[in-house]
């Protein structure tokens, strides 16, 4: 599949905002500036990049409660993103959702979803809605390899299945489901071989690869928008932080971090860049200085604004 070279570079941007964000994210929580818990991206960008590189502002996304890229990717706010964390009035949903129910309907970004496994029946509906009004909007559905063991899982993609709803489904597996590995949660070798019992495509795409994620979505998302129904695809990736901000991860082996640090999405993608000389040194430097400066105006902006006031408590409040 060729890609144009405005795509591969905004996939490279994309990428260096969300991996500064993170980092931004895990300096001001260690500060106590941001309230609740937090659940980072790091590791995962290409994920989320390549796959909604294919969408529409119209089409939907669902997240998870490590949603902070999917959110740029789809073209969130950084100021906005950054008010909610803080627990700011200017914040997405106004300071009272925070990291883990982070939303934007105006961009087709459904919410991230704090129970786990929880988006995919948010995201088969959001599909079925899409075929009842007759439009060819297509959903991504994001969740983890833990989710995939969920009830939820089944009945999500077996109904999508059945009605051939424009729904892909991408599990971001991170071989963790907090501190349990999926060597002992799963019996079989890839999340994506369970496609074959609701009987729909299932892929396996190499999810530190930011373009192997943006074919093997490609046709996914192609599938979806034509009435072919949904697609299951398992990106296998790794979180380099533990599961939440606070979570050492010591259980995680140091042999397998270092190994899978070798494989980092960006350093790797702009080494192709760089050989394809479609990027320069120079170039890769002031992105990546855009991106610091964007995560200091957005920090200040969220400092700079104000709490919700005590009679806003159950303001847009419905559950």
């Amino acid at each position: 599949m060729a890609i144009e070279k405005e795509k591969l570079l905004w996939m490279f941007r994309t990428m260096v905002r969300i991996r500064r964000f993170e980092e931004r994210v895990a300096r001001e929580f260690a500060d106590g500036n941001i309230p609740g818990s937090v659940h980072l991206y790091i590791g995962e960008e290409a994920v989320a990049t390549g796959a909604i590189a294919h969408l529409k502002k119209e089409d939907y996304i669902m997240s998870t409660h490590r949603g902070h890229g999917h959110l740029i990717a789809k073209g969130g706010e950084t100021n906005k993103m950054m008010a909610e964390l803080f627990a700011k009035k200017t914040g997405y949903c106004l300071g009272k959702g925070g990291s883990m129910h982070i939303a934007d309907l105006d961009i087709g970004m459904l919410g991230a979803a704090g129970i786990v496994g929880s988006g995919i029946p948010i995201a088969t509906g959001a599909g079925l809605s899409a075929v009842l009004r007759g439009t060819d909007q297509v959903t991504i559905c994001f969740f983890g390899d833990g989710a995939s063991n969920t009830g939820r899982f089944h009945e999500g993609i077996n109904l999508a299945s059945v009605w051939h709803l424009p729904v892909v489904f991408i599990c971001e597996n991170n071989l963790w489901a907090v501190s349990v590995p999926t060597s002992i949660s799963l019996n079989v070798p890839n999340v994506a071989d369970r496609a074959v019992g609701y009987g729909i495509p299932g892929v396996v795409v190499d999810g530190m690869d930011v373009t192997a994620v943006y074919e093997t979505a490609g046709e996914a998302v192609a599938r979806a928008r034509n009435g072919q129904g949904p697609t299951l695809i398992e990106a296998k990736t790794y979180r380099y932080r533990g599961h939440f901000e606070g979570d050492s991860g010591t259980y995680r082996p140091k042999e397998e971090i270092d190994e899978w640090l070798k494989r980092d999405p960006i350093n790797s993608y702009q080494k192709k860049l760089l050989e394809m000389k479609l990027l320069t040194e120079k170039q890769a430097e002031a992105i990546d200085k855009e991106a610091l400066a964007e995560m200091d105006e957005a920090v200040k902006f969220a400092l700079e604004s104000p709490f919700p006031e005590l009679e806003e408590t159950l303001d847009n409040v419905f559950t």
